[in-house]
Formats: C-alpha cells, structure tokens, sequence
C-alpha cells in the first residue's frame, strides 16, 4: 500500500511539472508573437508619422478595406484613382497643376499606410485564432486580447474618419480626428507591451505599491503627451515658435487665449497648442525624474528602481530630440525619430509598470494529498 501511494504521488507531481512547463511554453510562444505585432505597429505608427509629414493621407479618397488592397495597375487606374483625388480641395487649392508621377509618389505613402493597417490584423487575429483554438491561451488571456482586436478594428474606423474630415471643406485632416487616431494606435501599443510584458519571466517581486502607482500614472501621462503631440501635428504648430526655452520672445508668451470662446485655444490655435505641449514635456519629464528618486529610496538596488532610471533617461533623451526638432523647423527625420521615441519611451514606461505589478500568476499546483484521496 505504501509502495503503491508514493508511486502516485511522484506520478502526480511529474504531472504537475509536465503541466507548468506546457504553461510557460504556450506563454514563451504567445509572448514572442505579440513582440511581433509590435513590431508591425511600431513600422505603421512610423508609416503613418512619414504620410504625415509628406501631405500624403488624402490622396487615396475611397475607403475599400478589401479592394483597397490591389494598387492601381496600368495607366487608365492610374489616371482614375488621379482624377479622384483632383476633385478635393487639397489638389484645388494646393497642389493644381501636380504630375500624374507627383501624386504616384503621395499616393504610395497613403497605400502602404493602409497595406500596414491591414497586414496587423492579420498578423494579430490569425494567430490569436490559432492559439485560442489549439488551447495555447490562458482564460485571463482571451477577453484582453480581444480587446486588444477590437481596438484594432476601430482604429480601422477612426483612420477612414480622419481622412473623410479633408475630403470635403478642409485641405487637410482635423487635428482633433488625428490626434484620436494616434492616441488609439498607442492605446493598442500599450495595451500589447501590458499583455507581453506580463507573459514574460519576472526575477523579482511585485514593487511596494506607491512604485506601482506612479508608474501607472506616468504611463497615462505619456499618453496624454501624445495626444497634445497629434494636435500639434494636425495644426502644423510645430512649424511656428522654432527657438526654445523663450517661445515667441517670452517664457510664457502672449496671445494664448485670443480666440473665443476661450477653451477653443486649447485645440485650435497653434501657438496655445505648442506652449501647452511643451508644457506636458516638462510636467512629464519632473515625473519621470521624481519616480526615479523615490523608487531609489523606497527599492534600492531593485531592478525597478533601474528601470525607473532607464526610464527617466529615456524620457530626457525625447525631451532633446523634440527641442531639436522645433529648432530645426521640424526635418522630416527628427520628426520621424521624435514620433518613434515617443513609442519607445511609451513601450518602456508599459513594461516597467508591468513589472512592477509581477508577471501573471502560475497556477498553483495541486498538493498531493489532494491528488491522492
């Protein structure tokens, strides 16, 4: 009898480690396909930024989310697709007398855009179709994820929506849909990192709480920063006040609430718009800073407070490349690395908060006695 109870119960417990190690596999294979989706999102939020700044977005005016795939091909598309986008104002009122190579050349941009959009979808929902049905997920996994997927989808809605406000009255997309459309794109961004993040093995412990709390809230505070940033953006405000610490000649310059009424400076007067973003940078960057001594003193030699250190720096390093950006008049790669370090800086600050809360909890293996009787 004793023979026989100490036989299951190793049986039991080599079931219990097969079980943990199937566990952190599925959990190595789904972790890796989501570093790859950001990946593809870091490439189109980088895509999206260069259409931007090339005046690209409206020279595609249909929204064709199966068609829209195949490009035009021979001279007769090509001279179609041409004289679609000569119907809007943008072409009216700036860019008439443009070649059929000029708008070849705006048109690429907005397409691979569009072509980026679709391929993460299918890079997300296929596999995710694959893990879910081959029992590779956990059950905490399945409503994040498609989350995560419905965002997705209307973002889809949010681009189409963004683009149809320059269709019609505007030569250019409302800074308010852009700035929507971005915050969305990061929203995902950051809502992948969170998911990965907490796929991954974690060689410490949760962090004390206020650690978890501020880091949180610095995550939130970055995402804030970049929807002032799409605003900037959408009202070109970067191009105007190029000198930087004085704007306009002062600290606080004047003419910051002429408009009426006076919330609306806040969103559509460049020169509001760009003071309250640098604002946010300075707001964010004592935040980022303070975090990091605070987490010194309360974890020291932690590998939060390391960490929040990177983190801190991280945040200083897009401090600069935005000053620089805005003494430059803004060159189309300082403005492409200071969007792409926004997202990095974003990735870091989701996967030290991450961190700070410890990884997603194993299953506790069952004891033995309750395997025996």
């Amino acid at each position: 009898m004793m023979a026989a109870t100490l036989d299951i119960s190793a049986s039991s417990a080599a079931f219990g480690q097969t079980t943990q190690e199937t566990l952190l596999r599925n959990r190595r294979l789904v972790r890796f396909w989501l570093y790859g989706v950001l990946l593809v999102l870091f490439a189109l939020v980088l895509v999206g930024g260069a259409t931007r700044l090339t005046e690209s977005g409206l020279s595609i005016t249909e929204w064709k989310p199966i068609h829209g795939i195949v490009p035009p091909i021979g001279e007769a598309e090509w001279q179609e697709e041409f004289a679609k986008y000569r119907q809007i104002p943008e072409y009216q009122l700036i860019n008439k007398g443009m070649s059929l190579a000029e708008f070849k050349t705006i048109f690429w941009w907005e397409w691979g855009h569009r072509l980026l959009a679709r391929s993460v979808g299918f890079v997300f929902a296929l596999p995710l179709a694959f893990f879910w049905l081959s029992g590779r997920l956990e059950g905490h996994l399945k409503p994040k994820l498609l989350g995560i997927l419905a965002l997705g989808g209307l973002q889809g809605a949010v681009g189409w929506w963004m683009v149809a406000s320059g269709l019609v009255d505007r030569v250019d997309v409302s800074q308010y849909r852009l700035a929507t459309h971005l915050t969305i794109a990061c929203l995902i961004f950051a809502a992948t990192m969170l998911v990965a993040r907490g796929l991954a093995p974690h060689t410490t412990g949760a962090a004390q709480n206020g650690t978890r709390r501020f880091a949180g809230w610095l995550v939130i505070a970055i995402l804030f920063q970049i929807y002032l940033g799409g605003l900037v953006a959408g009202l070109r405000a970067g191009m105007t006040f190029n000198t930087w610490p004085l704007m306009d000649g002062a600290l606080v310059p004047g003419g910051l609430f002429v408009q009426q009424p006076a919330l609306i400076n806040l969103f559509e007067n460049p020169k509001t718009v760009q003071f309250v973003h640098r604002l946010g940078a300075y707001v964010l960057l004592v935040l980022a800073v303070w975090h990091a001594v605070c987490v010194l003193r309360a974890e020291p030699g932690s590998p939060h407070a390391r960490r929040s250190i990177l983190l801190a720096l991280l945040v200083v390093l897009q401090a600069a490349v935005g000053i620089v950006t805005l003494l430059m008049v803004v060159p189309f790669g300082f403005a492409l690395l200071h969007q792409g370090m926004a997202l990095v800086v974003l990735g870091f600050a989701c996967a030290h908060w991450r961190a700070a809360r410890g990884a997603y909890p194993l299953p506790a293996r069952p004891a033995v006695e309750d395997e025996i009787y």
